[in-house]
């Protein structure tokens, strides 16, 4: 993946016009590309319209680069965080008037202050993040590779990826592939995904097929194509090896979500 992916959740503004119950918004950029930020106007557009009357016409805006992206902040009294929904509240305060401040985190939840009690934000999926082939890590960075598949072991969208992937892994069937309430019923017991939603983890799915494995279509909202593309992201993970048995131990024990599966079979 080069650039980013914006997404901004219905009821935040988007793309109507400000209006509190707004379409949800998504939005791609490539590396030098930028997108604004605020309430916008008529006179000042943005590119991502954000519903409350603390934010200012223009709050900010996002430029992306070709390993990064940065925030700046155009406020002069609200400082912006950045929080890294994967970490262990892990975030960055981006305070008024900031210009470019890199962001470092791959998966980002920008949150801005608002006059309700509740914040509005919006999410970033940042460029790859790359990693050295460990077979090349003694030769000079010319000659250095890097892996195909960027994937971060320790995200969320990866314990959703070992969570497709386990039926297959465990009986080497071909087996159906989980659903979404079934991925979100076996990651309730992880300490990290208590609180994942179904929307959360098809947002995963689609990043991961999308972004990371690049198996994603034009027509890949539709329901047969999404069936589809989860065969497709089980069967390129295990055919590379992205995902192997060894993961399975990042998976909340199976007790914890079949418990009650084995209660009944007895």
């Amino acid at each position: 993946m080069s650039g980013v992916v914006v997404h901004l959740p219905r009821g935040s503004g988007g793309a109507g016009g400000g209006e509190p119950h707004g379409d949800a918004v998504t939005l791609r950029l490539g590396p030098g590309e930028v997108a604004r930020f605020g309430r916008g106007s008529t006179a000042i557009p943005v590119e991502l319209r954000l519903a409350d009357r603390a934010i200012s016409r223009l709050a900010g805006e996002i430029r992306v680069t070709d390993d990064h992206w940065q925030l700046t902040n155009h406020s002069t009294t609200h400082s912006y965080l950045v929080e890294n929904p994967e970490g262990a509240g892990e975030y960055l305060r981006v305070p008024p008037r900031r210009v470019g401040a890199p962001i470092p985190f791959e998966f980002s939840r920008v949150v801005l202050p608002t006059r309700g009690d509740v914040t509005i934000s919006f999410q970033v999926f940042a460029p790859d993040h790359l990693y050295l082939d460990p077979d090349a890590m003694g030769v000079p960075w010319g000659n250095s590779t890097v892996t195909a598949y960027s994937l971060n072991e320790t995200a969320t969208y990866f314990l959703v990826l070992v969570a497709l992937c386990e039926p297959r892994l465990r009986d080497q069937s071909r087996v159906a592939v989980p659903t979404t309430p079934q991925i979100v019923e076996r990651l309730r017991g992880h300490p990290t995904c208590g609180a994942l939603t179904a929307r959360a983890v098809s947002s995963h799915i689609d990043y991961l097929a999308e972004e990371k494995l690049r198996i994603g279509g034009p027509d890949s909202h539709e329901p047969d194509r999404r069936n589809g593309k989860r065969e497709e992201i089980v069967g390129l993970a295990l055919r590379f090896g992205l995902v192997r048995e060894e993961h399975l131990v990042l998976l909340p024990p199976l007790a914890a979500a079949g418990g009650r599966e084995r209660q009944a079979a007895r």
